[in-house]
């Protein structure tokens, strides 16, 4: 009876972290939502917009294997791109490489989340500040958001060196956007979203405060200040990409 707890039973909308959040959830809910706006979804968003089907893969050296197996191309880490394979989990890279129909693209985050989460058979939807409006829109529109069909949204967050999660403040806000559209869902949010919501609310400049968080100061001193734009880029985007067997392509 107390394990029923963690899945925040009586609510049409919830919220956790990470994967084992995922895993929870994904037992109760009828369709999940995965956030990681720096940058697994935010490039998922980007690429199918553009007409690409993404594969979700664990970062590892595997993922080019598995491309081979499923004929794809393989995303790389954003510092090994090369005019052969300018595909990588950078935004700014997917915005101007070649469309491909099919992108292997791997992470440690939002990537391993969603294909873990595809395990469940459940419609994953990848959700971002670009696109959040339109997936709490599009999961209103297909019935959920009720007791009986609970939506989930799951802030990947980030890694510390242990492996360990680290919530991070860029999904934790790209998650609160969701809920922000998902405010209205009949089952009402639950405790844990809710609070989650109050983050956004008391954040006036969702922008600057993702530029000024350890992420997005991370990837600007590294070079990848384009990629933290194009993320923080606040509805811009209608096109919900849905992960089902396997592959994210847009609703």
């Amino acid at each position: 009876m107390a394990a029923a707890v963690y899945g925040q039973p009586g609510s049409g909308a919830r919220f956790d972290w990470g994967l084992s959040g995922a895993a929870e959830l994904g037992r109760v809910c009828a369709a999940l939502v995965v956030v990681d706006v720096l940058s697994f979804t935010t490039a998922v968003e980007v690429a199918v917009a553009r007409g690409m089907r993404v594969h979700p893969f664990p970062w590892g050296e595997q993922a080019a294997e598995y491309a081979i197996r499923v004929g794809a191309v393989a995303a790389v880490g954003r510092r090994r791109v090369t005019a052969d394979n300018p595909w990588s989990l950078s935004p700014a890279a997917l915005s101007t490489a070649p469309v491909v129909p099919d992108l292997v693209l791997p992470s440690p985050n939002g990537s391993a989340i969603s294909a873990a989460a595809s395990a469940t058979g459940l419609p994953v939807v990848a959700a971002c500040l670009r696109n959040a409006p339109a997936v709490g829109r599009w999961l209103q529109s297909q019935g959920y958001g009720t007791t009986d069909a609970p939506i989930g949204v799951i802030a990947s967050g980030e890694r510390w060196p242990d492996g360990s999660l680290r919530p991070s403040v860029e999904d934790q806000l790209g998650a609160a956007s969701v809920l922000d559209a998902l405010a209205g869902v009949p089952g009402g949010l639950s405790v844990e979203a809710a609070v989650a919501l109050a983050a956004l609310a008391s954040t006036p400049d969702v922008p600057a405060a993702i530029r000024g968080s350890v992420s997005g100061r991370e990837l600007t001193e590294s070079g990848f200040a384009e990629d933290v734009e194009i993320a923080v880029q606040v509805d811009a985007s209608t096109v919900v990409p849905v992960l089902r067997q396997g592959v994210f392509s847009a609703a």
